[in-house]
């Protein structure tokens, strides 16, 4: 999933109709959540501290996190002002590499910058240090929780669906109550009713459990089938 700059201030604004509505519908306090800022400090280069926070159970996480931005001394003007662009431009790169966090999910929008601190030199390089604070938006599941996954793999043992940015979310045949492997050219899970799920499928399910795996940076999640209006639709 892409990395999408909603607003910042007037300096650079690129928007999609897709974003925008996402954005709308997080305003609303039954799917989102505010961290409060003294719960987060910053920490070393282009890497915010593991925060200490209490949220909701939401997929959409609404963050505002401090970050230090380095900026090379050629990206200053003749005055010594930082050209707030280059601030910009530099956040967004780090933000993307950072992909996610085992505490804050997967980094899906950086929605404002909010504030440029006064800079620093770094003796060692001569590049410029400066602290910055954003707003925006992360994607995390939870135990628990229910969820609408796109069915990209099948296998006799089960589908493996893709989440938003999460792409192994593990669905077992013995989680599927009902559902028999059908073997063909194109294999599929389908019950008496003809339902099927298949590659493509749009299917909500239920979270059993999630793990987080800090070497690829990555969630995997297990889902079911097994309660009240679950199932591909």
């Amino acid at each position: 999933m892409g990395l999408y700059i909603l607003e910042t201030k007037g300096l650079v604004s690129f928007r999609y109709r897709a974003l925008e509505q996402l954005v709308d519908t997080l305003e609303s306090e039954e799917l989102c959540v505010f961290l409060p800022d003294r719960s987060v400090v910053a920490s070393d280069l282009f890497f915010p501290v593991k925060p200490s926070y209490s949220v909701e159970r939401k997929m959409f996480i609404k963050v505002k996190l401090p970050w230090n931005v380095m900026i090379p001394a050629e990206a200053m003007d003749p005055n010594g002002l930082v050209i707030q662009r280059a601030v910009l431009i530099r956040l967004l790169d780090a933000f993307a590499s950072k992909k996610a966090t085992k505490d804050l999910g997967y980094f899906i929008a950086l929605k404002n910058l909010e504030e440029i601190g006064e800079g620093r030199i770094r003796e060692t390089t001569g590049e410029i240090v400066f602290p910055v604070v954003f707003s925006g938006i992360t994607f995390k599941m939870f135990k628990g929780e229910i969820v609408h996954g796109v069915v990209r793999q099948v296998h006799k043992s089960g589908v493996f669906l893709r989440c938003g940015p999460c792409e192994n979310v593990y669905l077992s045949q013995y989680k599927m109550p009902g559902y028999d492997y059908v073997v063909q050219e194109n294999p599929l899970f389908m019950n008496q009713n003809m339902s099927r799920i298949q590659i493509g499928s749009t299917v909500r399910v239920i979270v059993l459990d999630i793990q987080w795996k800090e070497a690829e940076k990555e969630f995997i999640a297990l889902a079911s089938l097994e309660g009240n209006n679950l199932g591909p639709f």
